[in-house]
């Protein structure tokens, strides 16, 4: 009795050891990326729908797409989680432009309504559907995002940008 005892509780201990590593692994090489440093505060934008109201706790967030383009354009597509809803988050499309060596945002809007689209997709694998900018003056930026896996992408929202201003299609 006391040898099936001590098997089991060998066959025990490898069984947690096991479960342990496992769960090492999978936090080590699956789930969503490591979330990037903060933006800048926020601003208000002339024209342009305001962005969901933050309280004393930071927003999560979490760049899901960036195009550069010739080194003194760039546009970003963040995803802004709910405050109210973790399962709940907007987007913010922002324009870049490079001077004097720096980066400067000259301007931001949201991609759809405040709180309108669902975390977990927005900020996992194929949640771009299309984010495509091109470097003629104004500047076309067509964004598609994922909806859910089921129910498949967006519609396309057109935006122009003419001398570093988001303009609504």
């Amino acid at each position: 009795m006391i040898k099936n005892f001590r098997t089991l509780l060998n066959w025990g201990v490898a069984l947690v050891t096991a479960t342990a590593a496992t769960v090492t692994i999978g936090a080590t090489t699956g789930g969503p990326p490591n979330p990037l440093p903060a933006d800048p505060p926020t601003r208000p934008t002339a024209g342009q729908e305001k962005e969901p109201q933050s309280d004393s706790r930071a927003a999560e967030r979490r760049q899901i797409a960036t195009s550069t383009l010739d080194g003194d354009a760039k546009f970003t597509l963040t995803a802004l989680r709910s405050q109210t809803d973790p399962l709940a988050a907007s987007v913010r499309l922002q324009v870049f432009t490079f001077e004097n060596g720096v980066w400067r945002e000259s301007d931001r809007a949201l991609v759809g309504e405040a709180d309108a689209w669902f975390w977990f997709p927005l900020t996992g694998r194929h949640a771009v559907c299309e984010f495509s900018t091109a470097g003629t003056e104004p500047a076309p930026v067509a964004v598609s995002l994922l909806i859910t896996p089921s129910i498949g992408c967006s519609p396309t929202e057109d935006f122009r940008i003419e001398n570093g201003q988001i303009i609504p299609a």
